[in-house]
């Protein structure tokens, strides 16, 4: 029998569940309509293989979850709870809130791991002080959608290297069409370009240190990555008046033909097409590379599933985190979430979008989780509107890189 416990009632309210042997209790905030089905149906799969394990399922909705989670992981632990992959897990670690797995990314003996070969790709984002501490089953590709009727028509290839880029927005808009459009009124749109240029000019590792608080603002390296960003700021190749559009109203502009790139989220696909450009209109390309042999990691938000550390059964646990592993089972998630499995052996839903982006993140050295998962959020809210500031008046940018650094003096103490 399942209990479904909606987040809007605080967890202190919430009646204590004791569970006993072959009681599976799960907390999510998988509330809105895909997640909450794709994660009912799952349920009922692992009950059904699993005939010996009734499942409690707490079901939560997002800031409800967000204010819980660390009081239920110390006080009142489930089983099992999902949250997100990279720095965003990293306090529970740190906390010894989260159970270490690395066992079934081992396969010690945990049948249908094989999790080294068929994820091996989104390793490093499960692993802190070199353990994994959970198994990520959904996420989605970043990288540049495009019109590719406008590249055809003006005779632009698409851009490997970042020499091609410039080149292309170059061309682009010579030819009277704005070459890259965004939103920044809600900020974060710029944090996906500023991802995008640190992980080519410095790498994975430099990015996650930034992220972490160990490298200065104001340091050399992170100056290179704003030397290429000058380079499509100052020539006027993103969109006028970008900070008075959201994200979507800056889809406008290219459905228009009036701009030709966006540097986004799988999620925008639905909207262009609802807008009307067809598949033969529009494409994907990935970030192109800056910094020549530095290894290709993605933008690639994940969702994952832990063992709380004062879980009582984790033995149950540790089948289901290996259940959710499973191709097929991910297969079945993301054909309903409309996203990309981790596991590389699933089946990726006909569509060329999410073809090439399991393709390309298939093949990725490591996934960021986007700058306002990685970085704390304070840090993440002054790096955002300093990103902003500098797109909109990009002389200012030692001053904006001196603020930055105040904040991460202040934030990392």
């Amino acid at each position: 029998m399942k209990k479904f416990l909606m987040g809007m009632v605080a967890a202190t309210a919430m009646a204590a569940t004791v569970a006993s042997a072959g009681t599976l209790v799960i907390n999510t905030d998988t509330s809105d309509p895909a997640p909450k089905e794709a994660f009912e149906k799952m349920i009922k799969k692992f009950e059904a293989e699993n005939p010996d394990v009734t499942v409690e399922w707490n079901l939560f909705d997002h800031e409800g979850y967000k204010q819980s989670i660390r009081n239920f992981l110390t006080t009142d632990a489930p089983d099992v709870a999902n949250w997100y992959a990279g720095n965003r897990m990293r306090p529970f670690v740190k906390a010894g809130l989260f159970e270490d797995v690395s066992d079934i990314w081992s396969d010690s003996g945990w049948q249908d791991g094989a999790l080294t070969g068929s994820m091996a790709h989104a390793k490093k984002s499960m692993t802190i002080a070199g353990r994994q501490w959970g198994v990520p089953y959904t996420y989605y590709q970043w990288g540049v959608y495009y019109r590719k009727d406008i590249f055809e028509k003006m005779d632009i290839a698409v851009p490997t290297t970042w020499a091609d880029f410039v080149a292309a927005c170059a061309k682009l808009k010579a030819g009277g069409v704005t070459p890259i459009t965004i939103g920044s009124k809600y900020l974060w749109t710029t944090a996906g370009v500023f991802d995008y240029l640190n992980l080519r000019t410095n790498g994975y590792e430099f990015h996650m240190d930034l992220a972490l608080g160990k490298v200065p603002y104001t340091d050399p390296r992170v100056q290179a990555t704003f030397d290429k960003w000058d380079e499509l700021v100052k020539p006027g190749y993103f969109i006028e008046n970008h900070a008075a559009y959201s994200w979507q109203e800056a889809l406008t502009p290219m459905v228009k033909g009036e701009a030709a790139m966006y540097v986004m989220g799988n999620f925008a696909v639905a909207p262009l097409r609802e807008a009307g450009l067809t598949d033969d209109q529009l494409g994907f390309f990935q970030f192109p590379e800056i910094t020549p042999g530095i290894p290709m990691a993605e933008e690639a938000p994940t969702d994952t599933i832990h063992i709380p550390a004062n879980a009582k059964n984790k033995t149950d646990a540790k089948r289901f985190l290996i259940f959710m592993a499973r191709a097929d089972v991910q297969t079945e998630i993301n054909g309903i979430l409309g996203q990309l499995p981790i596991n590389n052996a699933s089946t990726v839903k006909d569509d060329k979008f999410l073809k090439a982006g399991n393709n390309m993140l298939n093949n990725a050295y490591a996934m960021a989780q986007f700058y306002d998962r990685d970085a704390p959020a304070e840090m993440a809210s002054a790096g955002m509107k300093g990103f902003q500031e500098y797109m909109v008046k990009p002389d200012r940018r030692d001053a904006i890189l001196k603020r930055l650094e105040k904040a991460r003096q202040r934030v990392y103490k």
